[in-house]
């Protein structure tokens, strides 16, 4: 979550133009962005995780599983521009097996998680940190159009995606039995990049579509 809250220091346009990008690595200037951009560079500075790779990798192998078509009549995967928006993001996580439960606990929420809530233009994503209001309710950092922002909006909105990923996690998650907390292994070290002190096991591990 630190690496979200660094975002909060950058002076951010909000733009979600079509810009050429170079592969792997790509990002738009770094004065202007949206909430993905934001979600997208937090990953690559925190935990060297290309997103714009990763979901250009699985749209090529399963393009028919993503919206792309449906909403914006895409034909085949486009790099430069797919990873940015929140449908395919989402898309992506819950075909990664990382679907947590909506609820309306706070503590349910660690730092780290990703949150996607419904209308907010045609989509909206934020970042859970470890910072928290008096009610004990953690605070999230996404841009809503103002810039990078930290700020007390996990439940100002209505959630429709609360997440968890890391690479490789897929392959992780299959020796574990999420009704026995005895096959957790000890990864604290690495979820302290996320300051994550506890880990849930996603609801569903599935490869799911994400094509109406």
């Amino acid at each position: 979550s630190n690496a979200a809250i660094e975002r909060t220091t950058h002076q951010i346009i909000y733009n979600g133009s079509w810009v050429k990008l170079d592969y792997p690595g790509g990002d738009v200037p770094d004065s202007i962005g949206v909430c993905t951009d934001l979600l997208i560079r937090s990953y690559r500075n925190s935990l060297n995780i290309d997103l714009q790779k990763e979901i250009h990798e699985d749209m090529k192998a399963n393009f028919n599983a993503y919206p792309s078509k449906r909403i914006w009549g895409n034909t085949r995967p486009d790099r430069n521009i797919d990873h940015r928006r929140t449908q395919n993001l989402e898309c992506f996580l819950k075909r990664k097996g990382a679907n947590l439960p909506i609820t309306d606990n706070p503590k349910d929420y660690k730092p780290g998680d990703l949150i996607f809530w419904a209308d907010i233009a045609t989509g909206h994503v934020g970042i859970v940190v470890n910072q928290y209001t008096e009610k004990d309710i953690p605070k999230v950092v996404h841009n809503i159009g103002n810039g990078p922002k930290c700020e007390d909006f996990l439940f100002k909105n209505r959630i429709i995606g609360h997440y968890r990923w890391f690479k490789n996690q897929e392959t992780f998650f299959s020796f574990i039995d999420p009704l026995d907390n005895s096959t957790l292994p000890d990864f604290s070290n690495f979820f302290n990049i996320l300051e994550i002190t506890t880990l849930d096991v996603p609801n569903s591990l599935a490869i799911n579509s994400c094509v109406e």
